[in-house]
């Protein structure tokens, strides 16, 4: 057959052919569900499931419906899910599953408290309301980083899981690795007890039977707390001629300062310029930055007040000694100073709070019958009220031992 006759006999057939013609294809069940209009009243349309319904409510939203009795022989609607989302195959399922009984019948009420039986039953909910309680006695200082270390070592792992299934065994391996891989052994003792007082919570009132932290500490390796690493006191001009000669002047005189002065690290790093009295060469310390919520002062040796004179010539503006490079209105990290101890090449040998030792170990060395004063000195608090110190607590008798050790320091750097 030629081309052209191919083509009149395409043409004769279009011509035939009747134009615009509507060609009907059958309904699918979810048209009639998608068709349904909105009425003034809601209404439920009934489908071929029995006790299946689409519900239709005037502001056109529909979802699936599903009448049963209850346990008191009661009717009553169950849902199912919106539509479209769920589609009529999907809510037919359901709802031939509830009829024939393989699939059980719960209310939003039941499905909500089984959800939170769940969520009270997982460790992490229990460790949470422990901390909650040590709101009440920690410092915010102190939550914060307990709170963070918490999260990082215990609620990344278990978390979520049920608390009454971690076993004794799982709690001894987790903290085995933490001190053979990371050898945080003064963390781990933490830890340990935050756990215990955790599980202990859970004793009275979860009805927990027995505590799976109960005798672990007979089971792990005794390390040396990391507060307490330090060097001997015929290491530390080596040390501070490390210190002197390093990148950062700031930090220098940031762990020149925990020597001649022995605070606590944090103390010194949230230090305030106007917590220094100059005039009088005292460090007033308030009792929000003290361990025992009580102000102390710190004499101030001429060595000290060198230094911190050098300090502030070359600090930025801030109410801060030590300010972070990111943000002048905040203190610097908290790692700072034990970060450049190991550059120094001090990893695991002088931890910033082992000073405070090197200090008293020699103190009462040299000062056996002022032991008292090197108490309050260290800013040590000792039970009853005798015990009690203020700033004004051996004041005199301070300035002459924090003299004396800061003379003797750099005697040592002489020879």
């Amino acid at each position: 057959m030629k081309t052209n006759d191919v083509k009149s006999d395409v043409n004769a057939h279009s011509k035939n052919t009747p134009q615009n013609v509507n060609i009907r294809r059958k309904k699918s069940v979810e048209d009639i569900y998608k068709a349904l209009k909105p009425k003034a009243k809601e209404y439920r349309q009934p489908t071929d499931i029995a006790g299946l319904y689409c519900r239709v409510q005037p502001n056109g939203k529909k979802s699936w419906q599903y009448r049963y009795k209850n346990d008191q022989g009661k009717w009553a609607w169950i849902g199912l899910g919106a539509y479209p989302t769920v589609n009529y195959v999907q809510a037919r399922e359901k709802a031939e599953g509830m009829l024939n009984g393989t699939l059980e019948i719960k209310t939003q009420a039941e499905i909500k408290k089984i959800k939170l039986q769940d969520k009270d039953a997982l460790f992490s909910t229990l460790m949470n309301e422990w901390l909650e309680r040590k709101k009440l006695t920690w410092k915010a200082e102190t939550y914060r980083k307990e709170k963070q270390s918490i999260e990082k070592h215990l609620l990344s792992v278990f978390g979520d899981r049920e608390y009454a299934t971690i076993t004794s065994r799982e709690w001894l391996n987790h903290y085995t690795e933490k001190q053979i891989n990371e050898g945080i052994f003064n963390r781990i003792e933490k830890l340990i007890s935050y756990c215990y007082g955790a599980y202990s919570l859970a004793k009275f009132k979860k009805d927990l039977l027995y505590n799976p932290l109960e005798g672990i500490r007979d089971h792990l390796a005794k390390g040396e707390t990391e507060s307490m690493k330090h060097v001997k006191i015929h290491e530390l001009p080596e040390m501070i001629s490390l210190i002197r000669n390093s990148s950062s002047r700031p930090v220098a005189i940031g762990l020149e300062l925990l020597i001649h002065m022995f605070p606590r690290p944090g103390e010194l790093r949230q230090a305030r310029w106007e917590q220094f009295d100059f005039a009088e060469a005292v460090w007033i310390r308030p009792p929000s930055m003290m361990k025992r919520g009580i102000e102390h002062g710190i004499p101030l040796s001429q060595h000290v007040m060198n230094l911190l004179i050098e300090l502030k010539e070359i600090s930025p503006e801030s109410e801060y000694l030590f300010p972070s490079r990111d943000n002048i209105n905040k203190p610097i990290s908290n790692l700072t100073f034990n970060a450049a101890l190991n550059r120094l090449g001090y990893r695991g040998k002088q931890n910033p709070h082992g000073f405070r030792h090197i200090a008293s170990t020699n103190l009462n060395k040299n000062f056996s019958s002022k032991s008292q004063v090197i108490e309050s000195a260290l800013s040590h608090l000792k039970g009853g009220v005798k015990g009690a110190y203020d700033k004004e607590a051996h004041l005199e008798e301070r300035y002459e031992i924090m003299e004396w050790w800061s003379n003797y320091i750099e005697s040592l750097l002489k020879h």
